[in-house]
Formats: C-alpha cells, structure tokens, sequence
C-alpha cells in the first residue's frame, strides 16, 4: 500500500523535540524545523533518541552509506531519477532530514533518505541526517522499507524483492506473488522479467523508475533473443564509453529520451543478431487465368477462380476422395 510521504512521517516520528507530536502536521513541523533531537518509533517497540546531524557536502559520500538491504537500487539515481525533488533541493536545501545508525568506524549508515543524500552529493549540497546508535539490522530494515513507500520502487527493484519472496519459499509461483504483493499478474510478470536483464542495460536509460512493463517487455525480448556471447557484446559496447546511452541522445524530455534508447537498443541487437529474412515463394501458374499454385515443401497451396458452381462441387468431391 502507498503511503504518502506526510503520513510516512506521521508514522515514522512518534514524538518530536518533547513535544509530544500526535499527528502528521506536528511529526513534519518536528522534522521541518530540524530539532535538535528527535524521539523515533522504531517497528511499534519503543521509541530511539535520534541526534541530528550535519555532513558537509564534501564528505557526504565519503562518511555515509546506504544500508545494505535497502530495496532501492542506488546506481539508478541520478539527475532525471531524482528530479522531484533535486531541484527544491537545490534552491532551498533539504527540507527533511534523513534518518540513520551509526556505525562502528563512525560513519553513517543511512537508513531513510538515499534519495535525499544523492541528491545532496549531485548537488553539492550539506547533508542532514538524524542518527542513533543501537538499531539492531531488523529495526533498520523496518524503517528502510517504510521509507521507501511512498516513493514507488522501480520493476527492477520490485522484480528483485519478488526473486526473493520465491526463493525464500514464502510463495509458490507468480499468482500468489501477486495476491502477496497486492498487484496483478501481469505486473508481476513484468517485474520478474526486468530482474532478469542486467543492470548496465537498464541504466542506458535516463530514469530506471519510469521504464514501465511495455518497455521492460520489449527489453526482455531485445536480450534474451540475442546468443550469450552477443548478449555480453552488447553489455560492452554500453559500457566501453564513458558516458551513458541516454546521455548520447540528442532530444528533450525524459519520455522521449526513453523511447529513442529503447529504438537505439534495438538497432543494436539487430546488428548484432541480423534477422533471417526469408524469401517468399513464388506462386505458379498451373491452367493460365484460372488457376495458380504455391507449393512448400509438404504444402500445397491452390488458388482458382472462374469457376462454375458444378466444377467447384466436383473438384471438392474428387480431392475428399482422393485424401481418404
């Protein structure tokens, strides 16, 4: 179920700076004005003091780091991926601090907000994050996989997570995936097959988030029609520039940048993989102006017309005799 980011807070932040939040507008006002500390419900058992801090912007990527079951892909975010919100972020800074555990060596570990700290390292930008210790790894899966629903996952991700629900045994096929996941088999299915294809293919696009299940479709249909030795002759010349595919297209707008990788994707795999063009019979005459034929190999293919009414019947009479 989608939760939208004011009632995520809501829940995520229990009480706030002692004033004791009871709803979402005092949990984003808590938040919003940047407490100094800020009491955290973890998973319903209690609350956790978190200290804010602030990185500089940079040593954002050098003291910090994304937990490590986060279900968000942290190679797809990038400019397009992020651009709900990298451009407030640029103009006004961050307005909500990301939540997160310290670890041993003393950096941090971000829990919620991998979407706020790359944006804040793309944009140079300081980095706030509240901090506790003593999140234990089940607490901190919690709070990542709250975060990250109000921000759909893209279908490789959920495609990934869906991998994991099989093999864990938690279900059995795709039907009940999709009765687990509250979402359609069809859907499902398009999940599955964007966590087949390798990621140096999704990222020639410019925003993994918004590949829905036509193209994810076609994708599928590009690579897995292509021989492995192609299949990773096509991984190369992707990843032998410097620059991603989408950035060596020369249109606007994310829709359209889209549709002309998945064009250039194609024309690649057809390079690499020519289709057989198969040469259409020819058909022959057999009685001139009435009567053609086209035979391959066991098949015969007849064609007549100006025909009577009675050589219809007695041609259709003789061929069922002569097939018993």
């Amino acid at each position: 179920m989608t939760i939208k980011t004011k009632d995520l807070n809501a829940r995520l932040f229990g009480k706030a700076d002692k004033r004791r939040a009871t709803n979402a507008t005092e949990a984003q006002t808590a938040a919003r004005d940047k407490a100094a500390v800020i009491e955290l419900a973890v998973a319903g058992e209690g609350t956790v003091a978190f200290e804010l801090v602030k990185i500089n912007a940079a040593e954002v990527k050098d003291k910090t780091q994304v937990f490590s079951e986060n279900a968000r892909e942290q190679a797809f975010l990038n400019e397009h991926a992020l651009a709900d919100i990298l451009t407030t972020l640029k103009d006004r800074g961050q307005q909500y601090p990301a939540v997160g555990r310290w670890l041993d060596d003393g950096r941090i570990e971000v829990l919620d907000g991998s979407r706020r700290r790359m944006s804040c390292i793309l944009a140079s930008k300081d980095f706030l994050v509240y901090v506790a210790k003593g999140i234990n790894s089940e607490h901190a899966k919690f709070l990542s996989d709250v975060a990250n629903a109000h921000k759909p996952l893209s279908l490789y991700e959920r495609g990934k997570e869906m991998q994991e629900l099989l093999a864990s045994g938690k279900v059995a096929d795709q039907k009940e995936l999709a009765k687990y996941c509250q979402c359609s088999e069809a859907l499902v299915s398009g999940a599955l097959k964007a966590a087949t294809l390798p990621m140096e293919l999704l990222m020639a696009y410019p925003s993994v988030g918004e590949l829905g299940r036509p193209t994810i479709v076609k994708l599928h249909r590009i690579y897995f029609a292509l021989q492995k030795p192609d299949q990773q002759q096509l991984i190369e010349q992707l990843t032998s520039v410097d620059s991603p595919l989408w950035q060596q297209i020369n249109v606007q707008g994310i829709t359209r940048i889209t549709r002309e990788v998945t064009m250039k994707l194609e024309q690649m795999g057809e390079a690499l993989q020519p289709k057989v063009l198969v040469e259409k019979l020819k058909a022959q005459e057999l009685v001139k102006g009435k009567a053609i034929y086209t035979r391959d190999g066991d098949k015969l293919q007849l064609k007549l017309k100006k025909m009577t009414e009675k050589q219809v019947d007695e041609i259709l009479a003789y061929l069922s005799d002569y097939l018993k």
